[in-house]
C-alpha cells in the first residue's frame, strides 16, 4: 500500500444535540437595538477578503466562556447563545472545526438563495439568546 492511499481522511464530528455554542456579535447591524435581541444580520454568510466563509462560526460553551469568545475579537458588542439540537431542528448541523470552535453549516449565500437565506438567517436569530453585552 502506498503512502497516498494510506492517509486517512478524517470527518469533522458534529456535536450532540444538548449542546450549547456561542456566536460572538460583532457589528452593531447585529443586536436590534429596538427589540434588544439578535438581528437576522449576525447569521448570514460573508465573503470576506481572505475567501469565503464555509460555515456561521461559534464557540462551543463546556470549553470557552463566553467573556473568552467575545475577548478573541477586537471589537466584539456581545455574546448570544444557542441548542444545537433546535438549530437542527431548521434543517442546518454544527460541526467543530478545531480545539472549542465550530461552524453552522448548512446555510446558502443570499446571492445563491435569497429567501432560503433570509428565512433561515431570521430562524437563527430568533433562537438566539444574548447572554453578554458591552
Amino acid at each position: 500500500m502506498s503512502e497516498e492511499s494510506a492517509i486517512i481522511q478524517i470527518k469533522p464530528e458534529p456535536l450532540p444535540c444538548d449542546t450549547i455554542v456561542y456566536r460572538a456579535l460583532l457589528r452593531p447591524e447585529w443586536i436590534n437595538e429596538d427589540t434588544k435581541k439578535v438581528s437576522d444580520q449576525a447569521y448570514y454568510l460573508r465573503k470576506l477578503e481572505q475567501g469565503i466563509e464555509n460555515g456561521i462560526s461559534v464557540n462551543i460553551a463546556k470549553l470557552c466562556s463566553p467573556e473568552i469568545c467575545a475577548r478573541r475579537f477586537n471589537k466584539c458588542i456581545g455574546v448570544a447563545s444557542l441548542h444545537v439540537g433546535k438549530i437542527r431542528d431548521i434543517d442546518l448541523d454544527v460541526i467543530v472545526d478545531q480545539g472549542d470552535h465550530a461552524l453552522i453549516i448548512g446555510l446558502p449565500f443570499k446571492d445563491n438563495a435569497l429567501k432560503q437565506a433570509k428565512r433561515l438567517a431570521h430562524l437563527l436569530a430568533k433562537q438566539s439568546r444574548i447572554i453578554l453585552r458591552f
